[in-house]
Order: structure tokens, then sequence, then C-alpha cells
């Protein structure tokens, strides 16, 4: 039987909630009233695909503690809610610096509004995971942990990457093929381990979930350390940055060479401090 548990009104996470739900549709409206920009359009898709992502998905988790069906649903509920608040402050922050860049002007009302409300809810995104840190649950330990963390953030930065990429760019040689491949295949393991730990599925496998992730860690920071000298090789040799180039494709080019190299490091940080976690400890303990 259906029950409404209507303190969630008056908790600080459920009113950060109905505030972000808001705030997010707010952004949402003002810059679908501004209309469709001429120039950037993948950024400007980016920005409405997170404010409505984050927009109904924050509604979504609202409704079903609200009415107590999360206990119906087969997850980690406390490790799905810090991973999408994680992922959502990632996202915030990003809009938030993103949109004004390419699309505000002195005179565009609707526009800065929208910044600045994205600007609002990206502080509203931080303070849900500071609440929810502090609110004791069943975190099974992993999305809760700095590694898991840097799961959430790999599998972002790989979206922005996926955001900044031309088929046209790419697809002209082999080597920049490679790379995509790359950052399609470091996403997809990154965001299985994410899906498996709020599934509750790895307690019931026969290995070692850590020593996977430190595996599978190791074998990321390779493939990237390739992209890493292989994107720029073939992108900007004899490819100067035109004369004429605001916001132009060849910017695209340098936004993925920068996040390839982001993410490398943060690969680098997770597998050493997934290392650190699992043996040191460990010996520490034993």
């Amino acid at each position: 039987m259906l029950q409404l548990d209507l303190r969630k009104f008056t908790e600080p996470v459920g009113i950060v909630r109905m505030f972000l739900v808001l705030l997010t549709c707010i952004c949402f409206a003002l810059v679908a009233s501004a209309g469709i920009p001429n120039n950037a359009a993948s950024y400007w898709a980016w920005c409405m695909f997170c404010w409505t992502f984050c927009c109904l998905f924050t509604l979504l988790i609202f409704i079903l503690e609200l009415t107590s069906l999360k206990t119906k649903v087969p997850i980690s509920w406390d490790d799905f809610t810090m991973a999408f608040a994680m992922l959502s402050t990632l996202m915030m922050v990003t809009v938030s610096i993103i949109y004004p860049s390419f699309f505000t002007c002195s005179s565009c009302s609707r526009e800065i509004g929208a910044s600045v409300v994205s600007w609002l809810a990206f502080g509203l995104y931080v303070g849900e995971v500071w609440l929810l840190h502090r609110k004791p649950g069943e975190i099974s330990g992993f999305l809760s942990t700095v590694p898991g963390l840097l799961k959430i953030l790999e599998t972002f930065i790989a979206c922005m990457i996926f955001t900044s990429l031309s088929p046209e760019a790419y697809k002209r040689f082999p080597g920049t093929q490679w790379c995509v491949f790359v950052y399609s295949i470091c996403f997809i393991c990154s965001l299985l381990i994410i899906l498996l730990t709020i599934s509750r599925v790895m307690p019931a496998c026969m290995i070692s979930f850590e020593k996977v992730v430190i595996g599978f860690n190791g074998v990321a920071v390779a493939l990237y350390a390739t992209a890493v000298v292989i994107w720029p090789l073939y992108m900007f040799k004899d490819n100067p940055r035109p004369v004429e180039c605001e916001h132009c494709p060849w910017d695209n080019l340098v936004v993925i060479t920068f996040m390839t190299v982001i993410n490398l490091l943060v690969y680098t940080t997770d597998v050493a401090y997934s290392v650190k976690l699992v043996f040191f400890s460990q010996q520490g303990q034993g």
C-alpha cells in the first residue's frame, strides 16, 4: 500500500531537492525561450540535456522517497542518490561555465538569468552532497570513497569529450579513431562499475571487486596515455588555429586534448589511491 512520508517536505535534503527541481526547470525554460543559437549547437544541447536530466531525476528521487517506493527498488538507494548528486554537481558546474562563456552578452537578459540560476543550482547540489555524506544509511562503501567518486568524475569527463567530438575530424585518421575507441571503452567500463555497485551485484561475485577495479584502472591509464600522445599529434600537425576563430571547431580539438589529459590524471590518481586502499591499508590492519 502506498504511504506518503510528509516529513520529506521539511527535511533539509527534501527542501534542497524541491528547490533544485524549480531552479533547473527555470534554467531550461529561460534557455528554451531564448531560442537555439547558430554557433556551438552541441554545447547548447549539452546544457539543455544537463538541466533536463537533473530536473527529472531529482524530481523522481523526491517522489520515490515521498511515497516510500524507494524500498521497492532493488538497488542500493543511498549509493544511487549519492552518485546522482555527485554527477549532477559536476554537470551544473560545467554548464554554469560553458553556457555564459558561449551564449551570453550584455543585452541577453534571459541567458544571463539562466546562468545565474544555474550557479545557484550548482551550490544547492554541493549542499545535497554534503547532506548525504552526513546522513547515516546503507552506503555500501565504494561510491562513498575517493575511488568511487573518481569513477563518477571519469565518466563525466568522457561525456564532455563525446560532446566535443566531431566525426568529420576523427574519422580521417586511424590514430584518432583509436583515441575514440579508448574514450568509449573506458567510459563503458567505468559506467558498468558504477551500475554494478548500485545494483548490489558485486557482493555475490566470487572475485575481489576492488582488485578488478585496480586492474581496469591500470589498463585505462595505459590506454589514455596513448590517447594523450596520439590525439594532438594527428589533430594539430599542420593544423594551426584559424585567424578568424571564435568558438570554431578547432577549439573543440583543444577541449578534447585538455579533457584527455585531465582524465589520464584522474585514472592515475584512481589506481594509486585504490592500490593504497586495498593493499597497504589491509597490511596495516593485519
